[in-house]
């Protein structure tokens, strides 16, 4: 690709990421209760597709039960703040930890097997883990769900607050995957997509770098869990375990592009807003429609060369029009 290609293309991602950072940070103080919320929606489910960006994009794995950690997050939080009386960071803290040490503990028999036997076993793993939840209710309290402490403050302020930690989470999961763009562990997770046996046979350990990327994205999901229990005060399995989650972050990334240090942030907004646009005025099909563009876009976008001609498009009129100090 052409030199002036490719700066035109690092200027257009950089003005949509500057200018994307801006306008979610004036929305918190601008926009009303409805929007606040809205937004935060996006910004939780572009980070939990950053976390599935982890392990599926730059590794290769797909995690299809990657929920499995924002629902421990959610639990471990709850149980903290309710049974042993933490605050909501520790209870984080806490949560952080839970999803890592089981990811540690899965990803070691369960990264033994590729492919759909991989992805098939993180679903069983979900639905085994939201059944032990749901029976273990001298712990749990079962299908009657944990209510946490309610965020001090009023509606509008919360809202704010959660809008807040939702946006850090979300630009936090960008600055890790941007770490992994660049560092040898994610050239590593990188290699092992590409060839796994290659990769062996170059001196890297698949299993120690898979169950490693698996913590970091389980603890990533996790984070994300905990404040969402907080922010809803009121969990129980199916929701916290609702693999429409994960769907809908599986979606995204592929919309975004796997691997992608910004696709994914850009696509949930598209996503999410499209979703919103769609259910307000077609609230009888907007379910049937949006699967129909999901589908489209799967199918026709990512992988055809007419996606790939439309961005060298908009990275050479983005070098043409942007200031020259946005092109160095």
């Amino acid at each position: 690709m052409p030199k002036s290609r490719l700066e035109g293309g690092a200027a257009l991602r950089r003005a949509v990421v500057v200018a994307l950072f801006l306008a979610t940070i004036a929305g918190g103080i601008v926009l009303d209760n409805y929007w606040l919320r809205s937004l935060t929606e996006v910004f939780l489910i572009a980070a939990i597709a950053q976390s599935i960006n982890i392990i599926a994009g730059f590794t290769g794995y797909a995690a299809f039960g990657q929920v499995v950690f924002f629902g421990l997050g959610n639990y471990a939080t709850a149980i903290a703040m309710t049974r042993l009386d933490m605050p909501f960071i520790a209870g984080a803290l806490l949560g952080s930890v839970v999803c890592a040490g089981f990811a540690l503990v899965c990803g070691w028999p369960l990264f033994r097997l590729k492919g759909h036997y991989f992805a098939i076993a993180t679903l069983g793993l979900n639905g085994a883990v939201q059944a032990i939840v749901s029976n273990w209710a001298s712990l749990t309290q079962g299908g009657a769900g944990i209510s946490l402490p309610l965020p001090p403050g009023n509606v509008l302020g919360n809202a704010r607050l959660f809008y807040a930690a939702f946006l850090a989470l979300m630009w936090a999961s960008v600055v890790v995957v941007w770490l992994l763009n660049r560092t040898r562990f994610g050239f590593a997770c990188r290699a092992i997509r590409a060839d796994e046996e290659a990769a062996s046979a170059a001196g890297i350990n698949p299993l120690l770098y898979k169950t490693s990327a698996w913590m970091v994205s389980a603890v990533l999901a996790g984070w994300v869990g905990s404040v969402y229990a907080y922010w809803q005060s009121y969990i129980e399995p199916s929701v916290a375990f609702d693999m429409d989650i994960a769907v809908r972050g599986f979606v995204i990334l592929l919309l975004g592009g796997p691997g992608s240090v910004f696709g994914p942030v850009i696509a949930a907004f598209v996503f999410q807003l499209t979703s919103i646009v769609v259910w307000s005025y077609l609230l009888t099909f907007h379910l049937g429609l949006m699967g129909l563009l999901i589908m489209a876009a799967v199918l026709f976008l990512p992988e055809q060369s007419g996606w790939t001609n439309i961005r060298a498009a908009l990275a050479a009129r983005a070098s043409a029009a942007l200031p020259a100090f946005a092109r160095r």
